[in-house]
């Protein structure tokens, strides 16, 4: 019997939307620990003092290798690779024909090995291993699969984990037993940690200033140890899944752009046919109110997500006739945080104690995602104006923020926006959606980052 193949699913579904709308599986998994002392004083600690979060489990790998490797990756990345040497790790977001994002992970190169490493969700992993498969450059790749997509026992290649907040160099310096090298933003340095030397990245998922690092995975346990120890004194707090599925709402960068590979010509058909049945593609689920029959509807652009800056027209690539002509334009849209409105929030939660109609779609808290793709929408006198994509809690704002994209000329600053909470027709058959009614949140728009020291000093 032929394997199912992603392009079979959509068929049988009917349509790609079908599909993800009604995926049975959840949110995007953390496989730690949900809280380690409470969601409120970890999210507090990376802004006060400092955390660990153990991010060895949710994120897949790709290691590219070879002559052609950096060859490769330019041709399916929208940003450069001129002068790259990897003495600094590089955000990489290849794109379709149409100019529209696959997703975007974290890419990491050894030049003396020529092997440049991928981090981060399975879609941009599995383009890149389709395309060392057909590219016939001289390349091969090994792969590491996220947990979530093993069998136990969930062993990796490797650990990884981040320490940031105002106190996170104390306790890095303190492992090191001196002071660490000044590294600029995405700066790939070493230090000293638990008897070993590790690889670092400059980085802070949050927005505060902080460390990435990494290692043999049986090594793992032993370095968490040393550095909640040596953290004892600074006020560290283990991160666990709950608060750090809110991180990236003080930082604005957006997690979860729907990959953009369910339509297209020929190419992007093979690509169906080859990603099988029970791919991340194809099991995402789409959740939320915005609703469209058309799935290039929910596709983004580098522009949409603000990655405009990034996007380089000094090589060829796929994607940049398309992304030529969007940047010769005006752009459509802009990337802003959503503030919203505490009393309408409070008002979705009395929905919940009224049992003369449904109530509202339950919150929880202090994430409110429950599905791998969350589209809502924004209206304004009554016209959809942009979408809401990541929805949360932030203690440290007391607000809850959304990060969303909205028509330029409502990007201002303190304009004011409606978000729609809940989906049509009283919810999907999604297993984690009840039946619910929709209930409009007024919210505020505000910059992105929205916490002032992501906006002012991050990457310095």
């Amino acid at each position: 019997m032929s394997r199912r193949s992603l392009e079979d699913a959509i068929q049988g579904a009917g349509s790609a939307v079908t599909l993800l709308r009604d995926s049975q599986q959840g949110a995007w998994p953390y496989p730690v620990r949900a809280e380690y002392s409470n969601w409120r004083d970890e999210q507090r600690a990376w802004r006060e003092t400092c955390v660990i979060y153990d991010q060895t489990h949710h994120m897949s790998e790709i290691d590219v290798i070879g002559p052609d490797a950096i060859k490769l990756l330019s041709h399916l990345g929208a940003n450069s690779f001129a002068n790259y040497d990897g003495s600094r790790a590089k955000q990489f977001f290849p794109c379709t024909a149409s100019g529209h994002v696959i997703g975007d992970v974290i890419l990491f190169y050894d030049a003396k090995e020529q092997r440049a490493t991928l981090v981060g969700r399975p879609s941009v992993i599995n383009w890149v291993q389709f395309h060392c498969e057909t590219s016939g450059l001289n390349v091969g790749f090994e792969r590491d699969d996220r947990s979530a997509d093993r069998k136990p026992p969930l062993l990796r290649r490797k650990y990884r984990y981040q320490v940031q907040g105002p106190n996170g160099m104390k306790v890095l310096e303190k492992l090191n037993g001196g002071p660490l090298p000044p590294s600029k933003f995405f700066g790939i340095g070493e230090m000293k940690l638990a008897g070993r030397k590790v690889k670092t990245l400059r980085h802070g998922m949050a927005g505060e200033p902080g460390l990435e690092f990494w290692g043999p995975f049986d090594q793992g346990e032993e370095v968490r140890e040393a550095v909640v120890e040596a953290g004892k004194e600074f006020g560290l707090k283990q991160c666990g899944a709950r608060a750090y599925s809110t991180n990236a709402l003080e930082s604005g960068w957006i997690p979860s752009p729907l990959p953009a590979i369910y339509s297209g010509g020929a190419e992007m058909k093979a690509y169906r046919q080859w990603l099988p049945a029970d791919c991340y593609e194809a099991s995402a689920s789409l959740g939320g109110s915005f609703y469209s029959n058309n799935i290039e509807d929910y596709y983004l652009s580098p522009y949409d997500l603000g990655y405009g800056g990034s996007v380089k027209f000094d090589h060829d690539f796929i994607g940049r006739a398309a992304l030529e002509k969007m940047a010769a334009g005006k752009p459509r849209r802009k990337k802003i945080t959503l503030v919203w409105d505490g009393a309408d929030v409070a008002k979705v939660v009395e929905s919940y104690f009224q049992k003369d109609q449904p109530p509202g779609k339950f919150m929880e808290w202090p994430s409110l995602v429950y599905s791998v793709l969350p589209y809502d929408k924004i209206v304004k006198d009554g016209k959809t104006v942009g979408i809401s994509t990541f929805a949360g809690y932030s203690t440290n704002e007391r607000a809850l923020l959304s990060l969303a994209m909205i028509d330029t000329e409502l990007s201002e600053p303190g304009t004011k926006v409606t978000l729609v909470w809940g989906e049509e027709g009283g919810g999907s058959k999604k297993p984690n959606v009840e039946r619910h009614r929709q209930i409009e949140v007024r919210a505020t728009v505000a910059p992105n980052p929205y916490a002032a020291n992501a906006r002012t000093q991050y990457r310095k």
